[in-house]
């Protein structure tokens, strides 16, 4: 492959205020014709049905949109967080929806054991992190939607991600199984090829 140089964006802070620039960025990136598919994180559903709006008449384009684990009522938060009217309307609107999913990255059961033992998940965790929270969901999200069957592996697709409520981060990256993404096939492991945007 020839030397490519294409725009990054770098947003000043993180949050929901950026997902129409997120948008933005997606499209422009899928109109190159090479990339066809676009995995979302979307808690609530307002992130799956903006990328639906902005991918209206883009019907070679598949949109999947994760939702959230049962495990975020351990963090305050109301379960399930897509609720079925919206997931009906996404569906509709020709959008495919994975929901009540595992975490890739909190699913050890030494997370929040009494032993203080770092596990692989959290290694790989904290890496991502420390890129940003956006974009380590950008790439669990891709992990969750291979794993449930939703995904093909091995091929690229953008990914999505955000802080909290909304987006801020795309990638594009190789889709693969978590126990891949250390493999030593350099087809099958996590690679992370391009980031579109991300906060500062």
């Amino acid at each position: 492959m020839a030397d490519v140089t294409r725009p990054c964006s770098y947003f000043e802070k993180a949050g929901k205020h950026n997902t129409g620039k997120v948008i933005e960025a997606v499209v422009q990136r899928l109109a190159e014709g090479d990339v066809k598919t676009v995995v979302v994180s979307s808690t609530t559903g307002y992130t799956a049905h903006a990328f639906s709006e902005a991918l209206q008449g883009h019907d070679y384009i598949t949109l999947i949109s994760v939702a959230e684990s049962a495990l975020v009522r351990e963090w305050g938060a109301e379960y399930p967080t897509l609720k079925p009217q919206t997931k009906e309307e996404l569906e509709r609107r020709g959008v495919i929806v994975v929901d009540k999913v595992s975490y890739v990255f909190h699913h050890s059961p030494f997370d929040d054991s009494k032993w203080q033992v770092p596990t692989p998940e959290e290694i790989a965790r904290e890496t991502l992190y420390a890129f940003g929270q956006g974009l380590k969901v950008a790439v669990e999200v891709v992990l969750i939607a291979v794993t449930m069957g939703i995904l093909e592996p091995f091929q690229d697709v953008v990914a999505v991600g955000g802080t909290h409520r909304g987006v801020d981060t795309a990638i594009v990256m190789n889709a693969t199984y978590p126990n891949y993404i250390f493999s030593q096939d350099p087809g099958k492991r996590l690679q992370i090829h391009e980031v579109l945007c991300k906060p500062w």
